[in-house]
């Protein structure tokens, strides 16, 4: 069961309503804040990796490769990580060119946030990395989770909430983009995990 006050719960939640702050008050630009997003997606990929990696057993259940069922190998998990760091790269290089076409965004604010989202994944990864689990993980699941954290901007883009206003739109998408990021924390950290 997921801790609503858990540690690495906590941190995120600060380090969001710390970019959220700043964003307002600063009047952050779309590509700015997008720019700082896909940072933290990309930091995201690189834990979830090195989390598959980690493994030292695994299911790979519903998982097939070349359409063939594949069994918990240390070979097919760096066939799993690899696929997946290829695929999810050329995912952000593609979204990363959409991002910049919209405008240039302020490099020291997507350093520092990035930053700030790199120290708080590293604190998580280090709280979560040795929680007992319930069962066992399926690195197939665990190699699309990443993606679900991505919906935010796709939602925000889509949708165009700028249009709205500014600000109404800078809002809505910071606080639907920090729901989205500790409902996706609860899940992976609490939900199988023996320990709440």
């Amino acid at each position: 069961m997921y801790q609503l006050f858990a540690p690495s719960a906590l941190a995120l939640l600060g380090v969001n309503l710390g970019v959220i702050l700043f964003a307002v008050k600063e009047q952050w630009q779309l590509p700015t804040i997008l720019t700082i997003y896909l940072v933290q997606s990309v930091i995201i990929g690189l834990f979830q990796a090195k989390k598959m990696l980690d493994l030292k057993e695994f299911s790979t259940d519903g998982l097939k490769i070349n359409n063939h069922s594949v069994e918990p190998t240390r070979a097919t998990q760096w066939k799993v990580v690899l696929f997946f760091l290829l695929h999810y790269g050329i995912f952000h290089f593609v979204y990363a060119g959409f991002i910049l076409s919209a405008g240039r965004p302020n490099g020291l604010d997507v350093l520092v946030a990035g930053g700030a989202f790199f120290a708080n994944h590293l604190f998580s990864y280090v709280m979560n990395r040795n929680r007992p689990r319930k069962k066992l993980p399926n690195i197939g699941s665990m190699m699309f989770f990443p993606y679900v954290r991505i919906v935010p901007m796709h939602v925000f883009i889509v949708f165009g909430a700028l249009t709205a206003g500014p600000q109404f739109g800078l809002v809505f998408f910071l606080i639907l983009k920090t729901l989205a990021d500790e409902a996706m924390h609860a899940i992976e950290h609490y939900n199988d995990t023996l320990v709440g």
